[in-house]
């Protein structure tokens, strides 16, 4: 029988989380419940007792679920139910996996599942900033082997300091924002977006939300002493010391070999590196060759991967010949394709993306009904990594989540860019055509140059490079890496995105594989990575210097205007008919939303006679009514004294018989309007009272020579049966005693 244990810890503004295990889902190998204030998450882990067969990687899947009761609300959707996953949720998975993944056994291969579920939330606190902690904390308290608990914490700044987990209100003022994963000694993960910020910002940042972390994790280690947690055994790995021994000694002066070439052709590496496995399998036994299949395999990896980083950190030579600072080849090809409203092509080595950039109307926005957060999005970027771009004969399968989580790298390095008053809703599509190292930071420059190709005055251009790091142990020697390959990155010890502008930071994502990395290195590769990011920004602007001038002739035209929020209705009409009759009648697409007490219209069309047809309509609907102007109206009906003219959309005006003609009419059917003729009238009065409307089609006609008005007779008063007045003068007969008509006062 379990016994429920809790910590607490406290957070620097006095914010409480407990973790608290033994009491839900004790079926599990461990299961923690986390709190914080409304906040409610429950993460578990599960772990296989056995590793299966040919297996040597570790199994890990973290999966992140929000569920919609945790707000009282019921799923979108026909079957009123959660479905798969948002990709919200898949970032936040992916956060977790990537901090907690390097710190499993490296000879552990037994299938592991972490799932952390939301099932409380006020709307305030943030729980993707504790699904890491809750994640870590599960598996504390399991027998699952794990080298030392993580925490993840988002810090912002908001008015100039760093503020720990802030809510969702106080986000909204933040020009910084990060996640950040670390051990108690050592910083995992960062993933983030900033407003052109410092270098040394961005590392004051890191340090804040690592202090926060830290007490986070001797939390975990004092729960798992207070239950006694016992970590299991196992073994997923076996071992042959001679066979090992031997191949180091064949092999790794191959690999050396390979690595110190320095040739810039990726195919003639792989081959190269394929030959010397080979040439050593031929020495094995053909009987023994299936049984030691893996146990090769494995030790060839380590082997290459020492061989490739030794000649690094010793000659300083890397795999394609390149210095460490230098960056590979760059061509630039802004309008690429005649049809989409704005490209490019991005090509670095051999990594090359190719963006498209489209403009959209409002009614192109994303919709977001995710548990937490409903709302648009006018902004999108996606990112498509197809099996060609590697070599690799694989079928496209939907959309991964590691295309997920780079086209939303690439997506924050660009949005603070995008003008606020842009009208239209913009989309990135990012599909890489080669690949060997960091197709995200080539989506960023090639979405970047598609947006100035389709005219988009973005505030400043915007470029991204990655850096890698190689490390001994005890950090005696170090190499930082600029523009790294993708074996660098598989073989190195740091994978470090970061995006920006001439003037600072705008998004940064990395990974740290290795253990106690100072900060003295990770400045090292920030000033690099700064020096690489203006190489590449010089290169984009010659290619582009400036946004078009005008947007391309196929480009919906959009214009803006604001009117008073009484208008909104009239302009929408009952059920929609008039919005709907300008659409059709003008050909022009109309969005109307009310915003801060403002009707805030869009007016979309490719041809501007279309635009500003709609936009006369709609300027006649909300003009004020003026006194001796002349309108334009339409005979809506015929009465005996006149008739009805609609001389604004939505406002009727009588026109008495006597002023349609200077000439005396004795009938309607003398005037010869008809229902629906167009007619000029003048407004010559407006009842203050009623607020009706007077008009005259005679008063904008040149009054006839010698022209006389006739006089009107005053008619007698009509007298009905009540008969002449009596003394009382009120036609009730005279007055009573007492003055009330009532009779004689009583009393």
């Amino acid at each position: 029988m379990f016994t429920p244990t809790k910590k607490t810890i406290v957070l620097g503004d006095g914010r409480e989380i407990t973790l608290e295990t033994g009491k839900l889902a004790k079926q599990a190998d461990g299961a923690v419940e986390l709190r914080m204030g409304n906040t409610m998450l429950l993460a578990t882990v599960v772990s296989a007792k056995e590793a299966e067969e040919g297996a040597d990687f570790m199994p890990l899947q973290v999966e992140y679920k929000e569920k919609y009761s945790a707000v009282g609300r019921y799923p979108g959707g026909f079957t009123k139910r959660e479905g798969r996953p948002s990709d919200y949720e898949i970032l936040t998975a992916r956060l977790v996996d990537r901090v907690l993944r390097p710190l499993f056994p490296s000879n552990y291969h037994a299938n592991t599942i972490v799932t952390v579920t939301l099932f409380s939330s006020d709307g305030q606190d943030q729980p993707d900033a504790l699904a890491g902690l809750a994640a870590s904390a599960a598996i504390a308290v399991s027998d699952v082997p794990f080298e030392e608990p993580i925490a993840e914490v988002r810090v912002a700044r908001i008015n100039g300091e760093f503020v720990i987990d802030p809510t969702f209100e106080q986000l909204k003022n933040a020009d910084m924002e990060l996640m950040v994963g670390a051990t108690y000694d050592n910083i995992m993960m960062v993933e983030g977006e900033m407003d052109e910020v410092s270098e040394d910002d961005l590392i004051a940042a890191l340090k804040a939300a690592h202090d926060a972390i830290k007490p986070m994790c001797v939390a975990q280690k004092e729960l798992a002493e207070q239950i006694g947690v016992v970590k299991r055994e196992y073994c997923h790995e076996t071992d042959d010391e001679e066979l090992h021994e031997r191949m180091r000694a064949e092999v790794y002066p191959k690999c050396y070999a390979v690595a110190k070439a320095g040739c810039a052709d990726k195919q003639w590496r792989n081959e190269s590196f394929q030959k010397a496995f080979d040439e050593f399998v031929e020495t094995i036994p053909e009987e023994e060759r299936e049984e030691k299949a893996m146990m090769v395999k494995r030790y060839f990896d380590e082997i290459q991967r020492d061989a490739v980083r030794r000649c690094i950190l010793d000659e300083g030579l890397r795999l394609d010949g390149r210095k460490t600072t230098e960056i590979r080849p760059i061509t630039c090809w802004p309008d690429y394709l005649p049809g989409p409203h704005g490209s490019a092509v991005f090509t670095r080595g051999e990594t090359q993306a190719l963006a498209t950039c489209t403009l959209g109307t409002k009614l192109d926005e994303k919709l977001v009904d995710d548990v937490l957060y409903r709302g648009n999005e006018r902004f999108l970027l996606h990112y498509n990594f197809p099996g060609f771009s590697t070599g690799e004969a694989k079928a496209g399968r939907g959309i991964s989540r590691r295309e997920i989580g780079h086209g939303n790298l690439a997506h924050r390095a660009l949005k603070r860019m995008i003008p606020e008053d842009l009208p239209y809703t913009v989309r990135i599509v990012s599909d890489i055509l080669e690949s060997n190292g960091s197709s995200s930071m080539a989506t960023v420059c090639a979405g970047c140059m598609a947006l100035l190709d389709a005219g988009v005055k973005m505030k400043k251009p915007v470029a991204g490079i990655a850096m890698g790091l190689i490390t001994d142990e005890g950090n005696v020697k170090h190499a930082v890496l600029s523009d790294i390959l993708g074996d660098e990155d598989h073989l190195g010890d740091m994978d470090f995105k970061v995006t920006g502008t001439a003037d600072g930071i705008t998004a940064t994502q990395m990974d740290i594989k290795c253990d106690g990395l100072p900060y003295e290195i990770l400045e090292q590769a920030l000033r690099q990575a700064k020096e690489g990011r203006l190489h590449i920004l010089k290169l984009i602007n010659e290619a582009i210097p400036a946004p078009r001038e005008d947007y391309k002739p196929h480009v919906p035209r959009i214009v803006h205007m604001t009117v008073d929020k009484e208008f909104i209705g009239a302009i929408i009409g009952k059920g929609g008919e008039v919005i709907q009759a300008i659409q059709e009648e003008t050909g022009a697409t109309v969005t109307i939303d009310e915003i801060d007490g403002k009707g805030e219209i869009d007016i979309c069309a490719p041809e501007k006679d279309k635009i500003d047809a709609a936009i006369a309509r709609i300027k006649a609907i909300v003009a004020v009514p003026e006194v001796d102007k002349v309108y334009t109206g339409k005979v809506r009906s015929i009465l005996e004294f006149g008739a009805f003219v609609e001389f604004m959309p939505g406002r009727d005006g009588l026109l008495h018989i006597s002023e349609i003609s200077w000439n005396r009419l004795e009938s309607m059917e003398a005037s010869g309007l008809k229902e629906g003729d167009e007619v000029q009238v003048k407004l010559i009065e407006i009842d203050k009272k009623t607020g009706k409307f007077r008009l005259s089609m005679r008063a904008i006609q040149e009054k006839p020579e010698g022209y006389v008005e006739e006089k009107k007779e005053r008619r007698p008063r009509p007298q009905g049966d009540r008969g002449p007045r009596r003394d009382g003068g009120n036609g009730h007969g005279p007055r009573r005693e007492g003055g009330n008509n009532r009779g004689p006062r009583r009393g």
